[in-house]
């Protein structure tokens, strides 16, 4: 927070009122900016400046000095636990205010004395004041604490409720009880060990079996309220198999049209799907499990995708500070995500998500903190159904204007003017991966292991998502199970199209 508050040209403030900022005009009612101390403390600190009006004009207060003590024996004497704050003065102008520095306190949650620690406690939601509810009075305890809920046992469960062996294939590994403890997926509870949160969120067929948040509600609405549910779904199972199945029903309702490039048609669909994608993963990983009957939504109006995930942002955390800095609320699943390969890196989901949408030509998306649950937009053309439907005939005429020549066009004529994917910043290994594992797949139909051993890599899922899934992408591979991409019975094998690139690229280093 800057030391000093900005003046307009017209004399008036012109910082205005966010999580971190309150202006009052007086203190005739202590109450309420009492009640905003107590927030700042409990959320992410905060700026409570006394002596400016709501429209930014300084009207200072009457007896600066007289105010700061009043202000201290205030804070002193109806907040608890104790809270020491930075009382300062400062000049506007010709006039002087009140600055109250609030930091975020190790010792919260912080409460109105009077009303108590169930019905004192109050957070910061935006620009205003709430009174927070049990659920979220025992997370700002477990916070202070540093013990998350997804560290705690899972109530009533055991460990016959995990699938392992789904575990396993997300991790790419056999998962013993000796790694659930390890991974914070299991706990000893006595003599026994038992599921933590994190355990059943990842591992457990059905998660709403304990945690009744642990599901995702798909809708697609119409209508330019969003009053017409066209199609849902519910999505239950471990969360990590949640996002593709999130990203299937989304897809769905996109539509798509046809770019014909120098290797092969591509489909480009209307909404972009990579950023929508890292926002659902972060909705998954960031959300508060601990509220009850409160699931992640994600809802695909006519303009826009809209992510809900439950729980308010983690104190210290505001929506500015989401860009540069990332707290997770739930470190152990976001361990068997980034394992299986559907997080990257962790801290730079947000920043991303903002570039792919600016490069993708669509408006900034939206983060706010919204009622119990932070809420991320993402603008997309319009899918209104006239719109929709004049997107499909506008594909299918381009299409249908570059059939004859697809059909004439033949594999070995292509040009390949594009790296199908590159490892190394050094041209002479552009590829590597690629030609081993397609010249792997070349002789029949081969397992995912075979493919990825092959190139010399590990079998983990994270080397399938980032060498094997850009070739099944690119149309270069195909799954001879397609319907069910995680059979037992799964194979690769090489299509045309793969051969004819690799025809490319070998006879072009030759």
């Amino acid at each position: 927070m800057s030391d000093h508050l900005m003046l307009g040209a017209d004399g008036r403030v012109t910082d205005r009122e966010s999580k971190t900022l309150e202006l009052k005009r007086d203190l005739s009612s202590p109450d309420g900016p009492l009640r905003t101390i107590v927030a700042f403390a409990n959320s992410a600190g905060g700026r409570l400046v006394v002596g400016v009006a709501d429209d930014g004009t300084v009207v200072g207060v009457d007896d600066p000095l007289a105010e700061e003590e009043r202000v201290a024996s205030l804070i002193d004497d109806r907040v608890s636990p104790q809270l020491v704050p930075a009382i300062d003065l400062m000049t506007l102008g010709d006039k002087t205010v009140l600055v109250v520095d609030v930091p975020l306190s190790t010792r919260r949650p912080h409460y109105i004395t009077r009303q108590g620690p169930e019905a004192g406690v109050y957070v910061r939601l935006g620009s205003t004041t709430r009174q927070a509810d049990p659920a979220l009075v025992a997370e700002l305890e477990r916070n202070a604490r540093g013990v998350a809920f997804e560290d705690l046992p899972a109530l009533h469960a055991a460990l016959d409720d995990l699938d392992l062996e789904v575990l396993s294939e997300l991790r790419g590994r056999t998962t013993s009880v000796a790694d659930l403890l390890a991974l914070a997926l299991a706990v000893k509870q006595g003599d026994q060990i038992v599921p933590t949160n994190a355990g059943i969120l990842v591992a457990c067929p059905d998660p709403t079996h304990f945690l009744t948040s642990a599901w995702v509600q798909c809708g697609r609405l119409r209508g330019p309220h969003g009053t017409d549910i066209f199609d849902q779904t519910e999505i239950h199972g471990p969360m990590p198999l949640a996002v593709d199945r999130a990203v299937e029903f989304l897809l769905k309702h996109a539509y798509k049209t046809a770019v014909f490039g120098e290797v092969r048609r591509r489909d480009v669909y209307s909404i972009p799907i990579e950023p929508i994608r890292e926002v659902i993963v972060n909705a998954l990983v960031h959300a508060s499990y601990a509220e009850r009957g409160t699931p992640i939504r994600i809802g695909f109006y006519d303009d826009r995708i809209q992510v809900d995930s439950p729980g308010l942002l983690l104190p210290g955390m505001t929506i500015d500070t989401m860009r540069r800095v990332s707290r997770l609320r739930n470190p152990a699943l976001a361990r068997i995500f980034r394992e299986a390969g559907i997080m990257e890196q962790w801290g730079t989901g947000v920043q991303r998500v903002f570039e792919q949408v600016a490069e993708a030509g669509l408006p900034e998306p939206v983060i706010e903190e919204v009622q119990d649950r932070v809420r991320v937009t993402i603008y997309v053309p319009s899918h209104a159904p006239q719109h929709a439907d004049a997107a499909h005939a506008g594909a299918r005429e381009a299409h249908n204007a570059r059939e004859p020549e697809d059909r004439e066009q033949k594999p070995e004529k292509h040009t390949y003017s594009e790296h199908t994917y590159t490892h190394s910043n050094d041209d002479r290994y552009a590829g590597r991966y690629d030609v081993v594992m397609m010249r792997a797949a070349a002789n029949g139909p081969v397992h995912r292991n075979t493919l990825l051993e092959a190139a010399g890599l590990r079998p983990l899922s994270q080397n399938y998502v980032r060498h094997v899934v850009p070739l099944l992408n690119r149309g270069l591979l195909t799954m001879t199970v397609p319907d069910k991409p995680r059979s037992k019975a799964q194979r690769y094998i090489l299509t045309d199209e793969g051969r004819a690139y690799l025809r490319h690229l070998t006879e072009g280093s030759e």
